[in-house]
């Protein structure tokens, strides 16, 4: 089975990319196959695998994202369709066709799952300095999750004006922009000083969840992972 669309995913025009305002971003529609994104579906990780990330400090006084978190290593355990998954995005054609989008040369990669319960939101951020990027794959289908329940990512202009280290609420901003998330959706962004984004509190029946799976994509960098290695940091670089 395949589940990247190679050819969509080409198809997407880098310096349209890079021209979008208020920064980088695009939100196409099915850049899975409609068979692996069903298959995907079927397959999510179970929450229990998670680790409750709940209350943790950020950078400059941001309020916390609260969720449950899933980082992927070679040494987990998941369904047999993610591991696919993720072997398409350790493949050339998918790491090639991102660093162009990026205007980068080499880029290594991080997977992660993140499922967000009733109550909880993501206060407006702009990702780590040592970032690239992110691609956002979201997986809660259409009829199954209320669009009144929220969940979608905020594209937020800030006028080019908020220090990335600062803790604005979402009624600082000019304008905001909804990415579409029920069904084959998918956001990529590129990461930058002014490249906020969030996600309003999210207001779902009980035992409801937002889920998305993320593709960090980094700087390849020797002296990042010997010092992962050395710090014994669990983050596993593809």
């Amino acid at each position: 089975m395949q589940y990247l669309n190679f050819d969509r995913f080409r198809a997407i025009d880098p310096a349209a990319f890079a021209a979008t305002q208020p920064y980088p971003y695009i939100n196409p529609e099915g850049l899975l196959t409609d068979e692996g994104y069903q298959s995907l579906l079927d397959n999510m990780p179970d929450v229990s695998q998670f680790e409750k990330k709940f209350g943790y400090e950020r950078i400059a006084g941001q309020k916390p994202h609260d969720r449950y978190s899933l980082e992927y290593t070679s040494d987990l355990s998941v369904p047999r369709p993610w591991e696919e998954f993720i072997e398409e995005l350790c493949s050339d054609d998918y790491r090639l066709t991102l660093a162009r989008l990026y205007g980068a040369r080499k880029i290594n990669l991080r997977f992660h799952w993140h499922y967000t319960p009733n109550g909880c939101s993501v206060s407006p951020h702009t990702d780590s300095v040592r970032e690239h990027g992110s691609q956002l794959f979201y997986f809660n289908r259409e009829g199954e999750w209320d669009p009144a329940w929220g969940g979608d990512t905020l594209v937020l202009d800030d006028g080019g004006q908020m220090e990335f280290a600062s803790a604005p609420g979402l009624e600082d901003f000019a304008g905001e922009t909804a990415a579409k998330s029920i069904g084959n959706y998918s956001l990529i962004f590129q990461r930058t000083r002014h490249s906020w984004h969030a996600v309003r509190e999210i207001n779902c029946p009980e035992g409801k969840l937002r889920r998305v799976f993320i593709i960090v994509a980094n700087p390849e960098n020797l002296y990042r992972r010997l010092r992962d290695k050395v710090m014994r940091k669990t983050v596993q670089r593809f």
